[in-house]
């Protein structure tokens, strides 16, 4: 894949919201379940609680309202919505629709499913629609996984969550916050996490951790090269919340110490698709990003699809380069 080209228009985030459903799930509940308990799901996951309820749509909802306002932008002027999502409340339409009419927008909408990637794929299509044209898109990533997930299966219940976030991209004029991106897929790991129409998640998990740290690795490797940056100048890496083993292993590989990555599975389990925006929506809002600094977005799904995006942060909608 390439790096963002010379004169392209680029975009950057002006506004961010998150939702989660009141529902909180703890490992000391999920052991009145199954035969498990609080430590042994600490150690494999990293997870200590997890969100669970509510509709894909009504937490879009509730995160883009956020986000729109946040940003102080007009409605009107939203050209597209964008939901990446790998569980729609329905098979038809698209889930995007119920959440644009329910926030009173007129344009495009769409969902979106790359499983836990799909955010990250997500913003490089809107980066794309605002190439060619398009003023403002709104980017909502949500993921209601606990209506699909076995509550039987500790294997896949103590990881599965809801949740959902959502940004606002605007155009400026000039290459904007991406400086290099990278979309991948392998099919041939598609059947090693799954769950067929009307049926629920599963999973090899050796296999999965095993390929999944190989191309977050890779993945990201691609898009620092594009970007024309090396390692030890990303100031933040915001991961996939899978499971805190895959985000370690990945970071080591990487060369960078776990206190450069952003991290909210303890609190939120894995929420597919919205995990990297809940996970940057944290880190900015705990001030640990500020302008300038390079942030990398990396993730893996069912697929096995990869995506990752490097960003000079800033969100002022004006014009700067690299």
């Amino acid at each position: 894949m390439p790096a963002t080209r010379e004169g392209v228009r680029g975009a950057v985030i002006t506004g961010w919201g998150s939702a989660l459903p009141e529902k909180v799930l703890t490992n000391h509940d999920l052991e009145k379940m199954f035969d498990t308990d609080h430590d042994w799901i600490v150690d494999r996951s990293g997870i200590h609680q997890r969100h669970v309820g509510g509709l894909t749509s009504a937490l879009s909802i509730e995160s883009g309202r956020q986000a729109l306002e946040m940003s102080g932008v007009d409605l009107a002027d939203i050209d597209a919505l964008v939901l990446a999502t790998t569980t729609p409340d329905r098979a038809v339409p698209a889930t995007a629709s119920t959440v644009q009419h329910a926030l009173g927008l007129r344009c495009g909408a769409f969902d979106l499913n790359a499983a836990c990637s799909g955010w990250v794929y997500g913003l490089i299509n809107a980066h794309g629609l605002i190439a060619m044209g398009a003023e403002k898109v709104l980017l909502i990533g949500t993921d209601t996984l606990s209506n699909i997930t076995d509550w039987t299966d500790r294997g896949t219940a103590i990881l599965f969550a809801d949740g959902s976030a959502a940004s606002v991209i605007e155009a400026v004029d000039g290459p904007g916050q991406m400086l290099g991106w990278d979309l991948d897929s392998d099919g041939s790991a598609e059947k090693y996490l799954y769950a067929e129409l009307g049926g629920n998640l599963l999973m090899e998990g050796r296999e999965v951790f095993r390929r999944a740290v190989r191309i977050m690795v890779d993945s990201a490797t691609k898009s620092m090269k594009h970007a024309g940056v090396s390692i030890d100048d990303i100031a933040l890496v915001v991961p996939h919340q899978a499971n805190i083993r895959i985000i370690s292993a990945s970071m080591d590989r990487l060369g960078l110490s776990m206190d450069k990555a952003a991290i909210v599975l303890d609190r939120t389990g894995n929420t597919s698709s919205a995990s990297i925006p809940l996970a940057l929506n944290d880190a900015l809002d705990n001030g640990r990003i500020s302008d300038g600094d390079l942030v990398l977005f990396v993730g893996f799904g069912a697929g096995m699809s990869a995506a990752s995006a490097i960003v000079r942060w800033t969100t002022t909608a004006q014009e700067h380069t690299k």
